[in-house]
């Protein structure tokens, strides 16, 4: 809309003036998001090593700069926006940390965008895509792994969204603002579960590398400190004058930086067991804005919007589809992001085109209400009375019997057409401590959900949370976990979104189990079918979410005045049913697990040496491998067959493995490229047993 001098007539004049108010409504529309880049660092990647097709990568650090306008209607699921501090425009400010790995000539890239969700401050994409270590920095061949994002030509971002963390680690944060009341302080009350992985007599209250409220000084003198070993158990009080909560303020360039808050109690705090610590705090993050930072920024980058935006050429922007990624804690993040539709900008256009929630389970997140806490989470032993694991479940929209709601993940992201296309994936695990069956039924486990056209879900059968190392040592449970690797699955997803997004085939159908085919049943062993295997304790609990009720202003207001919150009903978890090994039915397997030498679940029980035995270890499988002949069968009494029956040599087995992952690549579950590497992986792995069979 340009400013030309053209005055002929008084109609013109009106005419112009309302052009140029619609201009400056638009220009204040665009400062409302992201403002400015700063990019302290512009360098090669790995030296400048070439990635295929694609050419050299290079890294960009800095900072994003936001500007937040607290009218506008695409902020209102925003909870306390409004009681955050303005400047002289009228905005809300905030700023986050950035890291891209992007070509060097971003225009032999793919032109498709993967970010990657940063889990409490860490960056996860390449370990999960390129198969590397990982690591916070990446700068070196080492970590780029085998290259994959890069040889696709994917731009790779990450910024921070969560305003709990603390300064270091090279850790991704966000600067949100902080929601003050007109004459005073905001405050509320606070609750810190704390379950120690160590016998130790002082611990942070929230996670590592975490900060959290401030205490007010009425909050520090009436806390309150309680003890039980499990979950189910009373709880018991501990006098105030037996512990000790010290606060330390940290050093830091953001202006709204949480303090460290540690718990002291000389009497020892005791491996696995909970304590739970409640207070009256002060100045609640606005942390709903974690989600409009990443909004913004996806949008800038795809629109060409921000000054110094770095990922134009030519002035012009490069990204035309965009993905969003997110492991456990992230996977919640973008599930959530979509129940507030906030996949879309402040115009109204569309942010992420896919986004893959990975072993997120059913879950949602601490992330948007007042006194929010990121970091916290569900599961079976510990962290059972925060609001991670609460309806709605499922991308279908639902009636709650327990609550009475109506609502589902995707309802108001369809409602406003934004909805990107979706490939939900999860390891075993989470149907054991993530309340995962509950994407894929009604509230009560009666019947199965109803996918919407844009939903893909994939459940990853005999895998846990993270794949184990091999091989695997035991921890804190009492078997060895599970080493099923999922990887090569998500690799070949991934491109399958991008096809699917840019306008090409539909990505592969689902792979889970169902109610109606009896694979999805009770977690009961009855049901299940697990057999009775020699040493191994089959599992006598399971998490299982209850409604919480949090106070009369939770679900309108989502501001909590009730914790430890009351439990007002339960809702229904089912998990696959086995077959005679004990491996799971009606799920996607790796072809480790689909030609197996091992049972590989998805539960793992504590050990009588990490406390509260028997319980489960949050988000770790099993690997409990056969017996490598029929005499050592017998002699264990194992109703399993041995390597030696089932595949009597090497060769024969590896001719199964390979057939098995020539049918996932011509399925469209799996890359032809990485075959030979998994035959390589699992010949190294099982050789060493059939050498013993002799043949």
């Amino acid at each position: 809309m340009g400013s030309k001098n053209l005055s002929r007539g008084s109609a013109f004049r009106r005419w112009l003036g309302l052009c140029l108010l619609l201009e400056l409504a638009l220009a204040g529309s665009a400062a409302a998001e992201v403002v400015r880049f700063e990019v302290a660092v512009r360098e090669p990647l790995a030296d400048g090593q070439s990635f295929g097709d694609t050419g050299p990568y290079e890294r960009i650090v800095g900072r994003v700069w936001y500007e937040l306008d607290p009218a506008a209607a695409a902020n209102q699921p925003v909870v306390d926006l409004s009681l955050a501090p303005r400047n002289a425009r009228g905005r809300v400010e905030l700023w986050s940390d950035l890291f891209i790995l992007a070509p060097r000539q971003l225009a032999r890239g793919n032109r498709a965008l993967l970010y990657d969700v940063n889990n409490r401050g860490n960056k996860l994409a390449l370990r999960f895509f390129n198969l590397s270590g990982g690591g916070n920095d990446p700068r070196t061949s080492d970590d780029a792994g085998d290259g994959f994002l890069m040889r696709q030509g994917f731009t790779i971002v990450w910024s921070g969204w969560d305003g709990e963390l603390l300064p270091g680690g090279d850790r991704l944060r966000l600067a949100p603002p902080v929601a003050r009341g007109a004459a005073s302080p905001l405050t509320g009350q606070v609750r810190c579960e704390i379950v120690p992985d160590r016998n130790t007599t002082r611990m942070v209250v929230n996670w590592a590398n975490h900060g959290s409220y401030r205490p007010t000084e009425r909050g520090l003198r009436d806390a309150t400190l309680t003890h039980r070993l499990l979950p189910g158990d009373p709880r018991v009080a501990l006098p105030r004058d037996q512990w000790t909560v010290h606060v330390s303020d940290v050093e830091s360039d953001s202006a709204t930086q949480l303090p460290l808050v540690e718990l002291e109690l000389p009497a020892g705090l005791e491996k696995g067991h909970i304590y739970e610590l409640i207070y009256e705090a002060q100045d609640p993050l606005v942390q709903g804005t974690g989600f409009t930072a990443v909004r913004d920024l996806i949008s800038a980058l795809k629109h060409g919007t921000g000054q110094d935006n770095p990922l134009l050429v030519d002035g012009r922007p490069v990204i035309q589809r965009a993905h969003g990624f997110g492991v456990s804690q992230s996977g919640r993040f973008l599930r959530e992001l979509l129940y507030w539709d906030l996949n879309r900008d402040e115009q109204g256009r569309q942010v992420f085109d896919g986004v893959i929630p990975h072993v997120s389970g059913s879950g949602l997140g601490s992330f948007n209400h007042r006194f929010a806490q990121p970091t916290r989470h569900a599961s079976q032993h510990d962290h059972h009375d925060y609001p991670p694991d609460r309806f709605p479940f499922a991308y279908e929209t639902q009636r709650d019997p327990v609550s009475g709601q109506e609502d589902g993940i995707l309802q108001r992201s369809l409602a406003s057409r934004t909805a990107p296309r979706i490939l939900h994936t999860q390891s075993a695990a989470e149907f054991w401590t993530r309340s995962g069956s509950l994407a894929l039924t009604d509230p009560l486990g009666q019947r199965d959900a109803r996918q919407p056209e844009n939903v893909r879900v994939y459940f990853f059968g005999g895998t846990q949370h993270g794949p184990s190392s091999f091989p695997p040592a035991r921890g804190d449970g009492q078997n060895l976990p599970n080493p099923g690797d999922y990887r090569p699955f998500l690799r070949c997803l991934l491109l399958a979104l991008d096809r699917w997004t840019a306008g090409g085939p539909p990505a592969p159908v689902s792979v889970h189990p169902t109610i109606a085919d009896g694979t999805l049943v009770d977690w009961r062993q009855a049901a299940t079918g697990f057999p009775d295997l020699p040493g191994v304790r089959y599992p006598g609990v399971i998490q299982q979410p209850a409604w919480l009720d949090f106070g009369p202003r939770w679900l309108s207001e989502r501001i909590v005045d009730l914790q430890p919150p009351v439990v007002r009903g339960d809702y229904r978890v089912l998990v696959p049913r086995c077959d005679a090994d004990g491996n799971d039915l009606g799920c996607l397997l790796p072809p480790e697990v689909a030609v197996p030498v091992a049972t590989y679940t998805g539960w793992n029980l504590r050990s009588s040496e990490a406390g509260a035995e028997n319980q489960l270890v949050s988000l770790q499988g099993s690997f409990l491998p056969f017996a490598v002949t029929r005499s050592e069968r017998d002699s264990a009494k194992d109703p399993r067959p041995s390597l030696e029956e089932r595949y009597d040599s090497l060769e024969k087995y590896l001719e199964l493995l390979e057939d098995r992952c020539q049918q996932l690549a011509r399925s469209g579950y799996l890359l032809a490229e990485d075959v030979p590497r998994i035959m390589q992986v699992q010949r190294e792995r099982v050789e060493p047993e059939f050498v013993r069979i002799g043949r």
